[in-house]
């Protein structure tokens, strides 16, 4: 019998996040957000300013910086009691009226940047010279002005920013497409029950021990993206074409570096990635001969591939189990990230338990003056002992650049972003490696692991490279048909899963579900995080202080600096592909020791 889901006001407050850290209540709110109301005034009054001296920037730059703190806080409280219960329509009226307020606040500040770029670089020096506290910003400024030959006439901005719901679109049609308009067919599994197969269903039908299920799950998906495929693929050429269409509108090299280029990333390390993992792909298919023997079948096919291959992999393990595991895991990191961590827990920065309407998935957030929130739906397994791990790596990483930064530097960009969180779950694997000698123990937490490279290093990779080749053909001139789109997939499929796999056609249109193709050049960044958190928990693991050290003052750094320096204070270098070489090596080593462990 299913267990049944609490309402909110059910759940131990023990177990709920302590929201009122940042407003005390709803009024308080509210009261808060009137009196930012004269905020957009503000900003406008410093609009054809900011050149006429030092102290009229400096005062403009503080008077934002206040501002971003106030909003984020606003946006903070009302989001996560959103999340609370998606169903409530009151805090979900609270947060759209807090972005309708910052869209407004934007509106007003969207002639920030011209003026900054405007500023001659030997007015702005002497600007810093003569106004006491104006050097804080020196990076936010070189930043503001690094893309001033990618900056358009005000004209040509104006006009690209009316654009934006139009840019968008592609995006929006496949969003609702996807979420709103597919039905998918019921499938029944090997006894003839019944099952509802939807996007949101789907990974847990095709994680199902029934093979029966697990196949016609499979089939029932992609039957359906099969038949939408040529408006899929028009739409997917338009998203294509808009990221070529403004990358050359912005004067840059192609799509790809006008996406990287932003974010202080060289094209060097999308394309180091992609080469070290083709030059490793034979690890990939030797995992894959490796879960064809132990699961016993003739054939491997893809929709063999997310179910447990090993007994056990189904115990129960509680949040408080948890909790102490992930304590002790991170304790190599020093006494005050483990009692930070540990402070965590006891000041409720954890939501914990699902509750009915409550979000699902689990995220880390905050804002700069309250310490870290994190959103679970722990589930009493080995998948949520690991997504606490990694949602805390967050956490920390949010509360060190916070304690270390001023504010206008404490945030930090995506690509350094999934390092500090899949760090704490290598070492949580570790330590729980370190702490058994049961051979089924030990295969089941390993093969977890060697699923978290499947997953997240080799998968994520693949989806790079598809996204990489569209962009190159759209750049040729060359129309992404569906025909053009499902070959190039399906033979990328081909490639990384190896001839023990049976690649099944209808794998070919996987491409037409994957939403964050909608966001240009994203995935690599999961693939590079991944491997950078395996070179430094090694490292932690193996040089101990020191190493530890150099990863704390990474983890402080916020965006101090470009992200490639941040990591390579911590010891790891992600312009060469020596990093991805090294976790794809601790790939083929734990492959060797699940094959052991199984025979």
């Amino acid at each position: 019998m299913a267990k049944r889901i609490p309402k909110r006001e059910e759940l131990d407050k023990n177990y709920c996040w302590a929201i009122e850290d940042v407003f005390e209540s709803d009024e308080a709110w509210e009261a808060e957000l009137a009196a930012c109301s004269d905020l957009p005034a503000k900003a406008m009054s410093y609009k054809g300013r900011l050149s006429e001296s030092g102290e009229t920037l400096k005062e403009f730059l503080d008077l934002s910086e206040k501002t971003s703190l106030k909003l984020r806080r606003l946006f903070l409280y009302a989001s996560m009691k959103a999340d609370e219960n998606t169903a409530n329509p009151t805090y979900q009226a609270m947060k759209g009226k807090c972005f309708g307020f910052i869209v407004k606040l934007n509106s007003a500040t969207a002639w920030e940047e011209p003026e900054l770029i405007a500023i001659e670089d030997e007015t702005l020096e002497k600007f810093f010279k003569e106004t006491e506290g104006l050097e804080k910003y020196r990076r936010y400024l070189v930043m503001a002005r690094n893309g001033k030959e990618h900056v358009l006439s005000d004209t040509e901005e104006a006009l690209l920013a009316s654009g934006g719901e139009v840019f968008s679109s592609a995006g929006t049609i496949f969003n609702t497409l996807n979420d709103a308009d597919m039905k998918f067919p019921d499938v029944t599994d090997s006894e003839g029950n019944v099952h509802p197969l939807t996007n949101g269903s789907y990974i847990s039908l095709v994680s199902s021990s029934d093979r029966v299920l697990r196949e016609n799950a499979f089939h029932g998906l992609y039957k359906v993206f099969k038949s939408f495929e040529n408006t899929l693929a028009a739409t997917y050429n338009a998203e294509v074409k808009k990221n070529v269409f403004m990358a050359r509108t912005r004067k840059y090299k192609n799509a790809l570096n006008s996406s990287l280029e932003p974010n202080e990333v060289p094209e060097s390390v999308y394309y180091n990635l992609v080469e070290a993992v083709h030059n490793n792909l034979d690890k990939l298919h030797k995992y894959m001969s490796l879960r064809k023997k132990i699961m016993k079948l003739d054939e491997l096919h893809l929709y063999d591939v997310y179910a447990d291959m090993l007994e056990g992999s189904d115990k129960v393990i509680s949040f408080d189990e948890a909790k102490k595991d992930v304590c002790e895991a991170v304790k190599v990191l020093g006494t005050e990230y483990a009692e930070t961590l540990k402070k965590g827990f006891e000041d409720r920065w954890c939501d914990v338990y699902e509750n009915v309407g409550k979000r699902s998935g689990a995220y880390s957030t905050g804002c700069y003056d309250v310490h870290p929130f994190m959103l679970l739906n722990h589930k009493d397994t080995l998948d949520s002992e690991f997504t606490l791990a990694h949602e805390f790596g967050h956490s920390m990483h949010t509360w060190l650049s916070a304690k270390n930064q001023e504010p206008i530097y404490s945030h930090y960009v995506l690509f350094v972003a999934e390092v500090a969180s899949t760090c704490n779950e290598a070492l949580l694997m570790q330590y729980l490696l370190k702490r058994t000698n049961d051979k089924k123990e030990r295969a089941v937490l390993i093969n977890h692991f060697l699923e978290q490279f499947r997953t997240t290093l080799f998968r994520q990779t693949m989806f790079a490279e598809f996204e990489l080749k569209a962009h190159e053909m759209a750049e040729k001139g060359q129309t992404l048909t569906a025909k053009a789109l499902s070959e190039m997939y399906l033979q990328l499929n081909k490639d990384y899963f190896g001839a023990d796999t049976v690649v099944d056609e209808d794998i070919a249109i996987e491409w037409a579900r994957i939403p964050h193709f909608y966001r240009r050049f994203y995935v690599y960044q999961y693939a590079t995080g991944f491997s950078a958190a395996m070179a430094l928990s090694k490292r932690i693991l193996t040089e101990g202080e020191e190493a530890v050290k150099d990863y704390l003052k990474f983890l402080s750094g916020g965006c101090s600096t470009d992200p490639i320096s941040l990591l390579k204070i911590a010891g790891v270098d992600m312009s060469t592909p020596d990093p991805v070489n090294t976790a794809l090596s601790q790939f083929g080593d734990l492959i060797d020791e699940l094959d052991e462990l199984t025979k």
